[in-house]
């Protein structure tokens, strides 16, 4: 099992923002490209498409996401543990992700798969909105 660390820093967007868009179904599914529901409460579910699922392990609002987590063509019962940690940032704010147990096989697919479907549409997300907070 292996270990993702990564930080992206979101220009122009508060940490509110970024929790919201994470936590709701819609707006995160218009950053991940699928359908996606999302619990907010601890012990609910999420699902993105037919490819990601997991459940809530803590939810501090504006502050930190907790969750199991796992992709659809991993080992059947594999579960990750996925963390992001939002905190205000100069400009913007900077999310601090942690995921632990990831299967040492999928770790570049899912290493990569953070940047390209989360952090970069993010980032694109508020690129255009002036930063007036």
């Amino acid at each position: 099992m292996a270990t993702i660390k990564q930080t992206a820093l979101i220009r122009g967007a508060t940490p509110h923002d970024v929790y919201e868009t994470l936590m709701d179904g819609e707006q995160h599914g218009a950053l991940s490209g699928q359908p996606t529901t999302v619990s907010r409460r601890v012990g609910g579910a999420f699902k993105v498409g037919h490819d990601l699922e997991g459940k809530q392990l803590t939810l501090t609002a504006d502050k930190r996401i907790v969750q199991t987590w796992r992709a659809n063509n991993w080992p059947k019962g594999v579960y990750s543990k996925a963390t992001f940690a939002l905190a205000k940032a100069p400009g913007g704010t900077r999310i601090t992700f942690t995921q632990t147990g990831v299967p040492s096989e999928f770790l570049k697919e899912i290493t990569s798969g953070w940047k390209v479907y989360y952090w970069r549409p993010l980032r694109r997300k508020w690129a255009s909105r002036p930063s007036s907070r």
